[in-house]
């Protein structure tokens, strides 16, 4: 169970002022993986926006145009329910993970705690030095080393937030226009101007002031570990039947110790500041230092590995392997169902939507030739980002199709309307609602098929 109590003393001072954190660095096996992960995960930040799938981005999300660009395949608000979809089984994924193996999500994925602890951190380290020397220089009076740099620092975490302001920002409008605020006059695009220099500001703050309060007070998946996390759930986690009861090593003192000799270096660690010997508390975001941390202390005394380590409460009060419970067995199949449905939608998706409805209010009309007539509207959205050249025909040879406003060239990602009618010999008329397919052809190639109906005169008599 999760510790809430003892969760929020290290946040805040005697005086009940927050307490500022100097984690330390010590690079080990899990570091190492966040590293090579981190690296990963920045080139495709980056990058992202500027790759091209089919002409497409790989990911964008343009709000107040309602476009949506995933993988290189265009979403439209027709398509929103997949999007919806999308996110309830992404969501489903999160409460799984979770269950699982707790926050594991905020230590190693989340945008948060990489840029945070992988590029930001490393910066300070690499400026000011490790944690001693960067609360010296913190409580120290102001001198020249601490202006030259303390300007640098913050020089370069704004000019780095202004990177991540600009690519967060094509991510919403797209590259082309975030390289059309880039060039062209500021006046052209104040609104844009203003918007990355907005989120500079926020990102700036983010990464320089509040800092690990994002993962421990503003974030609210933290608390949602003290619903889905249980005794099976496998989280970093002080194993307490072997450390205890802790205490230095000395050859004086025989009495019976745990393997803990209370070297406090997994506090000094962590970057939210708790001490995980305290049980799981909610600002442990899984980020495996202490983990790391405690390790190299335990190859020093010859002791064995993962006295902190991936553990659950089953696991240490029972001694019991990692089970997959019921539970999981339930959300494992949600999600597999989830992503199957949503699979089977985007496969049948169509590159050109139409849709055909009937002239409201409108009935039959008899026309020359003893033929009777429908008049319909079609809406038209070509989801590609080429030209469509598209026409409607149907296989019935009885049927002909009469244009008042032909579909003719559709621009790319754009949509348009077709008004027509349709006509049929009234001797080939069999009912009173008959049944009529059409077909969105471009260059022979059949794009999409629908359905209509067709209202005629029909007497049974």
């Amino acid at each position: 169970m999760l510790n809430t109590e003892l969760a929020e003393q290290p946040q805040t001072t005697e005086k009940g002022k927050r307490r500022w954190m100097y984690p330390i660095i010590r690079k080990g096996k899990f570091y190492n993986y966040r590293n090579w992960l981190s690296y990963i995960y920045l080139i495709l930040f980056f990058a992202g926006p500027f790759l091209r799938i089919n002409g497409e981005p790989l990911l964008l999300i343009n709000v107040m145009e309602r476009r949506f660009v995933l993988l290189g395949q265009v979403f439209w608000p027709q398509d929103f329910f997949l999007f919806v979809l999308a996110m309830l089984a992404f969501i489903v994924c999160i409460v799984f993970f979770t269950m699982a193996f707790g926050r594991i999500f905020c230590g190693w994925i989340c945008p948060q705690t990489i840029f945070m602890e992988m590029v930001f951190r490393k910066i300070e380290i690499w400026i000011e030095g490790d944690a001693k020397y960067r609360r010296k220089l913190d409580e120290g009076p102001l001198s020249r080393e601490k202006i030259v740099k303390k300007t640098a620092k913050h020089t370069i975490f704004v000019v780095l937030s202004f990177m991540i302001a600009n690519t967060f920002l094509a991510y919403v409008i797209g590259s082309e226009n975030l390289i059309k605020i880039a060039t062209e006059p500021i006046s052209q695009h104040i609104v844009g101007f203003i918007s990355i220099w907005v989120f500079t500001v926020i990102f700036y703050l983010v990464y320089s002031r509040v800092r690990e309060l994002v993962c421990t007070v503003i974030c609210p998946y933290g608390r949602l570990q003290g619903v889905l996390t249980d005794k099976h759930t496998l989280m970093v986690a002080y194993n307490y039947k072997r450390g205890e009861p802790r205490g230095k090593l000395s050859r004086k003192d025989v009495t019976p110790k745990g393997d803990c000799v209370d070297c406090g270096l997994c506090v000094d660690v962590c970057p939210t500041g708790i001490d995980i010997r305290k049980g799981a508390q909610l600002e442990c975001v899984n980020c495996t230092m202490c983990i790391d941390a405690c390790n190299q202390v335990m190859e020093k005394i010859h002791r064995d590995l993962n006295l902190i380590g991936f553990y659950s409460e089953e696991m240490i009060e029972e001694n019991k392997k990692p089970s997959f419970t019921s539970r999981m067995k339930a959300y494992s199949a949600i999600i597999v169902v989830l992503f199957g449905v949503l699979a089977y939608f985007i496969y049948q998706r169509q590159d050109v939507d139409v849709t055909v409805m009937r002239s409201a209010g409108m009935l039959y009309q008899e026309q020359p030739d003893n033929y009777i007539s429908n008049i319909y509207n079609a809406d038209i959205i070509n989801k590609t980002n080429k030209i469509q050249n598209i026409k409607l025909v149907t296989d019935d040879p009885q049927v002909k199709i009469k244009y008042i406003q032909a579909p003719g060239a559709l621009e790319k990602e754009s949509a348009t309307k077709a008004v027509f009618f349709l006509m049929l010999p009234a001797k080939s008329i069999r009912a009173t609602k008959t049944d009529i397919k059409l077909k969105v052809v471009e260059q022979n190639k059949v794009l999409n098929t629908i359905s209509t109906t067709f209202i005629g005169p029909y007497d049974e008599d």
